[in-house]
């Protein structure tokens, strides 16, 4: 019997997981259960490895569908098979074309038809039609009975229990965005679709047991046998691998002469060998020579990049110029890096700007054929909310009533028999598969054409991409290269352009060396005056640089890593800053603290640290506690190898009598990094790009404002860079259809806001009034720019609105009548310059004048934020408390009163999971300071969303750095 099965990554349809379809098979006596998800492969290697653990026998296929109509089921005979089906569907997909109707001939692949899909004489050699028991009947009639060996006994599951049928039909209901009385028979399972067991079936077909013999004969020309172990990326780079160890050991050597020409070249030469070695020996050099050969192509066409991930501790790497982190400077760990008993090479993340990884990515694709590289896929669940608003959809609830029960789902006045249903299918729903998308950076470059392991997707980035995620990836034997885009990037290298544009300096960003050793450089740095600057910007980061007193690279190396939610939440973020300012009082928890952490106090800070302590601490050897930094990293899924490595922790710890407070302490330091911890190497890389900021907002502040108004990607609104910019002398000045540009623009010290800031002004116009005035020069009036550029009406009073021709001398409100006259006359764009301006009817109109008041509601309207004034400006009340922002370190223990502009909020709960917020706030004078909001005095006085706020609260010291306790606050009124 033919038992084809779906899980629940046939999305939105199916309600299994592999583990619960494995396990009902083998409840029911099923040995061959044969996976057949819709039109997609994502499930069949968690399903062979499941089957191969109950000694089941997999079978694996792809049933294919046009939307809801079913076509046929492809079954694989082998893992030859498996490609070809992969292929067939990944052709479809890429093209974006429908399936045909007929499946096409595939060698090793048996095709399944429906009874009513095709004619028995029409069948191929490996094509059949599955006779399931609801179409026994159909049996008797002539066109089968005369074609019995093409017919097989045939079972689809989708469920496990009659449950699953309900649950089934609310998952059908979300994927088609309809009420669930609405549902059509064609859009749901079948409700019988249940596991049959054997005996039942054989009794079902009992006057037909060629049809269970038909099923059995193919069931038994199929076979799935799976290599996990054997690594699947390409194996070599030159295409061989002595010529790869040849290869890269003459680029680490030529790279030894760049990166050390000092003191430290043979302790470098002598690492580097022993690396070289130990790479060689695991088979990892084509790795490296890969991710040579994209750094080696995005440098020579002036990209730049960031090298992090634990290959930063690789002298190797830096060598390869795949990184900026010297190993020997920052006495990186090797074992974190890679050692002998390691079976995965080492991770390289490569940050690009966001502009140009798609370039890169397009040549990893052609450099390496489209066949063998994919980007990594990842399945997106059900999460919280969203499970609530989808029931609510298809339960037909008004948006109020979705609305109120997302907000407190336990709420009495939204209890009755249909809420009750959302909650119930909503807990079942909960991190169930939603749809397949991308990994934000995951790139796959295979020995085997791709398709061996996966149908491919093509979602809208446009780049083929496998349809499972990381986990499923690391399972099978591949291992991603991350490559990643961030704003930080680009707003270096946009400044050092503007740099070099504007003053004809050319910035080297790469000489990190020096920006350590400036002084000027770590001065900003210990000031806090980071606004702008990668990573460090942040008002908690900005508080524990002033807490550290941080002035040098290796400090913020550490600060990069602590801030980080494992270390801050587990406590030893406070220890750490305790330990740094009294460390001759610094208690290490055991003598190998001492030993191995001395550096970091006896705190646990990088991942390396979860190594040593692990290994040297606890006996583990280091191939168990590298699985223990991945799992505390989040990239590892083996619940039961976490356990087995967790037990030997305890059994080990047990064997060298440690006391259990002891053992249970250090373990619970270790298991705080969860999902958060940074290797030390991907510190120093954020650490190199934060130096790279702190370099150019120091010497080149009005071009670094721009970059970073212009990437948009800080972690602060606009507005908030448009003070900075002022805080630092700048000008700033509202779109000017004659000096702006499309994006934020410098001439001098005056900044000119782009046409990109102007809410709903078309991208088409704000191109073409560039291009124009490019073209033929200036805008002299409006009626030349009406007679030049085909903007509507709602685009010209925008443009008036935001300011853009206050070159006139008009006012806005002269600027909008003359806008009325020159429409009504149909003033069109001339297609020829004129030398002289055709005779224009002269008005007159009574004053009219603008307000700055008005102004400044039109800039927060149209650009977020006003320019013309400050917020404080347009405050009803002239009241500024009794404190500044430069007060507050004189003011401690005292109370104060303080009107701040509302910057941003951090929501934490307490140990008792109430809420709590952490407010940074701008001054009058544009400074920052920072706010605690407990519990007790949130519930009274609350946000009420962004604005200017009057505070009263308690100034509190930690470390030498002032923040309010807030006691009360308001938001004040604005003048009408």
């Amino acid at each position: 019997m033919l038992y084809t099965c779906h899980t629940y990554y046939s999305l939105l349809y199916g309600t299994m997981s592999p583990k619960e379809l494995v396990k009902e098979a083998k409840r029911h006596g099923i040995t061959s259960p044969v996976i057949t998800d819709i039109n997609n492969s994502t499930a069949c290697f968690d399903f062979v490895k499941l089957c191969n653990q109950n000694n089941l026998k997999p079978v694996c296929g792809i049933e294919f569908r046009n939307e809801n109509k079913h076509l046929y089921t492809c079954i694989a005979h082998n893992h030859e098979g498996l490609k070809e089906i992969n292929q067939y569907l990944t052709i479809h997909n890429l093209k974006k074309k429908p399936l045909p109707e007929k499946a096409p001939r595939l060698s090793d692949v048996f095709v399944i038809y429906t009874p009513d899909s095709i004619e028995p004489d029409k069948l191929k050699e490996n094509e059949y039609i599955g006779i399931s028991p609801a179409d026994i009947s159909k049996i008797y009639q002539t066109k089968f009975r005369n074609h019995i060996n093409k017919l097989v006994a045939y079972c689809r599951v989708t469920f496990a229990c009659r449950e699953d049928v309900e649950f089934h039909r609310h998952l059908r209901a979300v994927s088609h965005n309809t009420l669930l009385s609405k549902l059509t028979p064609e859009q749901t399972a079948h409700p019988g679709d249940f596991f049959i067991p054997p005996p039942v079936l054989k009794k079902l077909y009992n006057g037909y047991p060629e049809l269970l013999y038909n099923a059995q004969k193919l069931l038994e020309k199929c076979s799935f046998s799976f290599d996990f172990k054997t690594p699947k990326n390409k194996r070599t780079f030159t295409g061989c691998r002595h010529d790869d160890m040849l290869l890269l050991q003459k680029l680490t050597m030529d790279g030894l002469e760049y990166r050390y020409r000092n003191s430290t070249y043979k302790t470098a030469l002598e690492r580097a060998q022993k690396e070289l070695q130990v790479i060689h020996d695991l088979g990892f050099s084509s790795y490296f020579l890969i991710t040579w050969d994209i750094i080696r192509y995005s440098m020579s066409r002036g990209f730049h990049h960031i090298g992090r991930g634990s290959g930063g501790n690789s002298i190797v790497a830096y060598c390869l110029r795949i990184t900026d982190i010297c190993p020997i400077e920052l006495d990186l760990y090797f074992e974190r890096f890679i050692n002998p008993q390691r079976t995965s090479p080492p991770d390289f993340d490569i940050d690009y700007s966001w502009q140009e990884r798609d370039e890169v990515l397009d040549y990893i694709f052609k450099r390496y054929g489209y066949e063998h590289t994919a980007l990594l896929g990842t399945i997106n669940t059900f999460r919280d909310r969203s499970v609530i608003r989808e029931l609510g959809k298809v339960y037909g609830l008004p948006k109020s009533e979705i609305d109120r029960l997302v907000e407190n789902p336990k709420n009495q006045d939204c209890q009755n028999k249909i809420t009750q249903k959302i909650i119930e299918y909503g807990t079942r729903l909960m991190d169930f598969p939603h749809h397949r998308s991308i990994h934000a950076g995951g790139v796959l470059i295979s020995e085997k054409p791709i398709t061996y392991y996966t149908a491919l997707d093509m979602p809208p980035k446009n780049f083929p991409t496998a349809q499972w995620d990381m986990y499923i990836a690391e399972d099978i034997g591949f291992e991603k290269l991350d490559i990643l885009s961030q704003r930080g990037i680009a707003h270096i290298k946009e400044c050092a352009d503007i740099v070099l544009h504007n003053k004809g300096i050319s910035v080297d960003v790469h000489k990190v060396d020096n920006f350590k050793k400036d002084p000027e450089v770590n001065r900003r740095l210990y000031s806090g005056d980071v606004t702008g600057c990668f990573y460090i910007e942040s008002p908690s980061m900005r508080q524990l640089l002033k807490k550290l007193r941080c002035n040098d690279y290796l400090r913020l190396v550490a600060a990069s890593s602590i801030i980080r939610p494992g270390v801050a939440k587990s406590g030893m973020m406070k220890e750490y800053i305790k330990r740094f300012h009294n460390p001759e009082n610094t208690q290490y928890l055991h003598p190998v603290f001492e030993e191995q952490l001395k550096e970091t106090f006896g705190v646990m800070v990088y991942q390396e640290d979860v190594i040593k302590i692990s290994h040297h601490f606890a006996g583990l050897d280091l191939s168990d506690a590298d699985i223990l930094r991945r799992a505390m990293s989040g990239k590892f899924r083996s619940r039961k190898e976490f356990d087995r490595i967790r037990n030997a922790f305890f059994n080990n710890c047990r064997k060298r009598n440690y006391p259990a407070e002891l053992a249970e302490e250090v373990w619970r330091q270790i298991e705080s990094f969860s999902g958060y911890a940074f290797c030390k190497a991907h510190s120093a890389s954020y650490a190199v790009e934060s130096y790279q900021s702190l370099y150019l907002k120091t010497y080149f502040p009005h071009e670094f404002h721009v970059a970073v108004i212009n990437n948009f990607g800080g972690f602060y609104h606009t507005w908030v860079y448009v003070n900075e910019a002022r805080q630092h002398g700048a000008i700033v000045n509202l779109p000017c259809i004659n000096k702006s540009s499309f994006k934020t623009s410098l001439e001098g010290n005056e900044i000119h806001l782009g046409f990109i800031h102007i809410k709903s002004l078309e991208t088409k116009t704000a191109q073409q009034i560039v291009i124009e005035k490019e073209k033929n020069g200036c805008y002299k009036n409006l009626y030349d720019f009406i007679s030049r550029i085909p903007a509507g009406t709602e685009q010209l009073k925008i443009l008036i609105r935001s300011g853009a021709f206050r070159f006139t001398g008009k006012t806005k409100k002269e600027l909008m009548w003359e806008m009325h006259f020159l429409l009504a006359n149909k003033v069109q764009k001339q297609k020829n310059n004129t030398l002289f301006d055709k005779h224009i009817k002269k008005y007159r109109l009574p004053p009219l004048n603008d307000h700055p008041l008005e102004d400044a509601y039109d800039e927060i309207e149209l650009l977020g934020f006003p320019v013309t004034i400050s917020r404080f400006d347009m405050l009803k009340t002239g009241y500024r408390g009794n404190a500044l922002a430069t007060d507050l370190p004189k003011r401690a223990g005292k109370t104060v009163r303080m009107v701040g502009d509302l910057v941003s909020i951090k929501y934490v709960r307490t140990v008792k999971k109430e809420l709590m917020h952490f407010g940074c706030f701008l001054d009058e004078e544009g400074r920052f300071f920072d706010t605690v909001h407990f519990p007790d005095s949130l519930k009274k006085y609350p946000f009420t969303g962004y604005g200017v706020y009057l505070i009263e609260g308690k100034v509190v010291e930690e470390f030498g750095y002032p923040s309010v306790e807030v006691r009360k606050l308001a938001r004040l009124p604005f003048r009408g």
